[in-house]
């Protein structure tokens, strides 16, 4: 079950991390709310600090878009300040209220009924949301099937010795996911999970920990090691 020259395919990593870690139940947050606010607050951010001002914006009874779209935009930004890059961060949160409000009447089932690529490039069109946090948004708030690519994913990717063919730019790295795996949401979910949670346990950024590691013996680094 694995590729050429002794490393291992992204069915087979994912297998592997999956014994190895168990499944991880993301995506963080409450509500399909917090989800989508939680990518957009989660650029350039730990993840705890983004727990502060969600706890804030609960607090507050700031929990839907409708309530973002009304609330001042200084009072938002003071409630995300935890985030970092707070103003920055409460004129994204505007612009997707006053989306979601003015073209769907803050309904998101009616936003969200749009197939996977209508969706895609809606969200994109609107201020502050990239690809990561537009495919943050399908997968775990809308149930579409687009993987997310993060830093953590690439670093472990190339790590291993498994790099898109042609562009290796986010779309690149996205098409090589979306075609060697079904198009499962539960599956990218985990895997998207089980690969941060990878990070964090043994393929770190500065120092790999790779005696012991769950693909050791089909990656190009960990057999090196």
């Amino acid at each position: 079950m694995t590729a050429k020259d002794g490393i291992a395919t992204l069915p087979e990593i994912y297998r592997r991390l999956l014994d190895a870690y168990g499944p991880q139940g993301w995506w963080p947050g409450d509500s399909r709310f917090e989800m989508i606010a939680g990518a957009i607050l989660t650029q350039a951010a730990a993840w705890r600090n983004v727990e502060l001002a969600l706890a804030n914006l609960r607090a507050a009874g700031i929990d839907d878009w409708p309530a973002v779209h009304r609330i001042d935009i200084d009072a938002l930004a003071e409630l995300v300040r935890p985030s970092g890059y707070y103003n920055a961060k409460a004129r994204k949160l505007k612009a997707f209220a006053a989306h979601m409000c003015e073209e769907y009447g803050g309904d998101l089932d009616a936003m969200f009924a749009a197939g996977t690529d209508t969706l895609r490039r809606e969200l994109l069109n609107i201020y502050g949301i990239g690809p990561e946090t537009a495919d943050d948004i399908l997968l775990y708030a809308a149930g579409k099937p687009s993987f997310v690519i993060d830093a953590y994913t690439i670093r472990i990717m190339e790590r291993v010795g498994l790099t898109p063919k042609g562009r290796a730019d986010y779309g690149g790295w996205q098409a090589m996911f979306h075609a060697a795996l079904p198009a499962d949401v539960a599956m990218y979910n985990e895997y998207h999970a089980l690969l941060d949670r990878h990070h964090k346990e043994a393929c770190t950024k500065n120092a790999p920990r790779c005696k012991g590691c769950c693909l050791q013996d089909v990656c190009a680094t960990g057999r090196a090691w």
